[in-house]
């Protein structure tokens, strides 16, 4: 049997379906003007999108409250049930929204997008099958007293998503949220919304009118409004430091929770013992080289032990040299572009200090793209500074591009510290063939997510989020549906 399908199968079909309308209610709102959604490969204008304001994006928190009653009293399992058949639809679409992604995001198909769609829709099976652990316990209070626990939905839940990931980002959000009976109403990223909009429809058309609801805008003109909202009960965000701090604080004025993903800056520990085939493979994908270093969890500091420092570098460079830069949509290409001309400008603004630094050294890897019919602004290569003070910004703020700090190490305790001097506290890893070195490391480093001897992203059934200005919170697991996602009631029923 066919399976059956919700969208164009062309990428612009798609993109056209979402021309300046969100996503309310269970139906196509027109809005009356747009945001221009550019390709970063080409410069080209791929469409318009909603730009939302007040109104709009009122509406669609009046669709979520709407919906939320009808939604809660829906048993837990059936919910479970509808998320994921709407995980499986997804997959069998994958391929036409993972072109769109590759579009509007500049990542390569290939080794980025496809990728992503299958993460996106594993979430959802995953988390579909948790719902029968929304329950809650019974507490020996009393023999004669029944006393009790239940869990209960929040109520209208704010997902504010990026435009690195944005698909998985999405699922990590309102997959709990759902199966856990609360509604959503999602703000798309400005730059990337398109894809967003693709797998949102899909799920949509497997629930209650007004249980999803997905609007784009820009922070100030929607995520603001969305986030001081009064009938909202949870937001969730994933973005800057500096843009959390703003939905943080919104949350507090009207004392509700909060998830943030924030940034990162996060070491790499390269010990003496390490498999030296394997670090370099970890640097590679622990730096998300082929999402051109857009990834929150980037391995941007690596730790190099002198011993094996030379060789390592040897190794990383022929590696990176061999990945292709270009076409996003080209098979071939390993690493496609940067999102954005603004955050083109800062990766190379923070470059430039570094090739300013006495005694740095940089090192640019790979080539770029010849093809004329490219936009040559937005194509980065890979990119190693080395020589630079820990107290250097390359060194303690998060670029979020291609670049990778290199440092030299000798003395073990002394790269512990180092590692730990950060604010951030999101994700390190340590490469090492010993256990008792692994052990010690893992209860030292001061991180969230640690990882030996591998550097994978985020994994659904494996608890996710960091410590320090890196946010508040976990994702991908059952403990982020129960503890972020619902509220604990206490019962206590007495007949004596």
């Amino acid at each position: 049997m066919t399976a059956q399908t919700f969208l164009p199968s062309d990428p612009a079909g798609v993109i056209a379906s979402y021309t300046r309308v969100n996503l309310v209610g269970g139906a196509h709102v027109a809005t009356q003007t747009g945001i221009a959604v550019l390709n970063p490969a080409t410069g080209a204008e791929l469409g318009q999108a909603a730009a939302s304001g007040a109104d709009e994006t009122n509406a669609a928190i009046g669709a979520a409250k709407a919906a939320g009653a009808g939604w809660a009293a829906t048993p837990a399992r059936a919910r479970g049930k509808m998320v994921a058949a709407a995980g499986r639809a997804i997959a069998a679409e994958a391929e036409t929204i993972a072109r769109v992604l590759a579009l509007e995001t500049g990542k390569a198909i290939r080794t980025e997008c496809r990728g992503e769609l299958t993460v996106a829709a594993d979430l959802l099976e995953f988390y579909g099958g948790l719902a029968s652990e929304l329950k809650g316990e019974t507490v020996p209070f009393n023999p004669r007293i029944l006393t009790m626990t239940t869990r209960e939905p929040l109520g209208v839940v704010a997902a504010i998503l990026p435009w690195n990931v944005p698909l998985v980002l999405m699922m990590l959000k309102i997959a709990p949220a759902l199966v856990a009976g609360n509604t959503v109403v999602v703000k798309a990223s400005e730059e990337a919304p398109f894809a967003t909009f693709a797998a949102a429809e899909i799920l949509m058309k497997h629930l209650p009118d007004g249980v999803l609801n997905v609007i784009n805008g820009t922070g100030a003109a929607c995520g603001s409004v969305l986030t001081a909202h009064k009938d909202v009960a949870k937001v969730t965000f994933t973005g800057s430091e500096a843009v959390g701090q703003m939905v943080y604080e919104a949350g507090a004025k009207n004392i509700i929770p909060v998830s943030l993903e924030l940034g990162g800056k996060s070491p790499m520990i390269i010990c003496a013992d390490a498999d030296l085939k394997k670090t370099v493979t970890g640097a590679v994908n622990g730096m998300r080289f082929t999402r051109q270093g857009q990834s929150c969890t980037a391995a941007s500091r690596i730790y190099v032990h002198d011993t094996v420092f030379d060789d390592f570098m040897s190794a990383l460079q022929d590696t990176l040299n061999k990945l292709v830069i270009g076409d996003p949509m080209d098979e071939g290409t390993d690493i496609g572009t940067i999102i954005s001309a603004k955050q083109a400008k800062v990766i190379r603004d923070y470059v430039t200090l570094a090739e300013q630094t006495e005694g740095a050294e940089v090192l640019r890897c790979s080539a770029l793209p010849s093809d004329a019919s490219l936009s040559p602004d937005l194509f980065m290569q890979p990119t190693l500074l080395l020589n630079l003070p820990e107290d250097h910004p390359c060194v303690q703020n998060e670029i979020f591009g291609p670049v990778a700090v290199i440092q030299r190490w000798s003395d073990y305790d002394d790269v512990i510290e180092k590692a730990n001097a950060t604010h951030y506290g999101l994700a390190a890893t340590i490469w090492t063939t010993s256990l008792s070195t692994a052990l010690d490391a893992t209860s030292r480093l001061n991180s969230g997510y640690v990882q030996v001897n591998q550097n994978l992203t985020i994994q659904p059934n494996v608890s996710y989020g960091g410590f320090g200005r890196s946010g508040l919170g976990k994702e991908a697991s059952l403990e982020a549906m129960l503890e972020h996602f619902t509220r604990k009631k206490t019962i206590v029923l007495n007949f004596d």
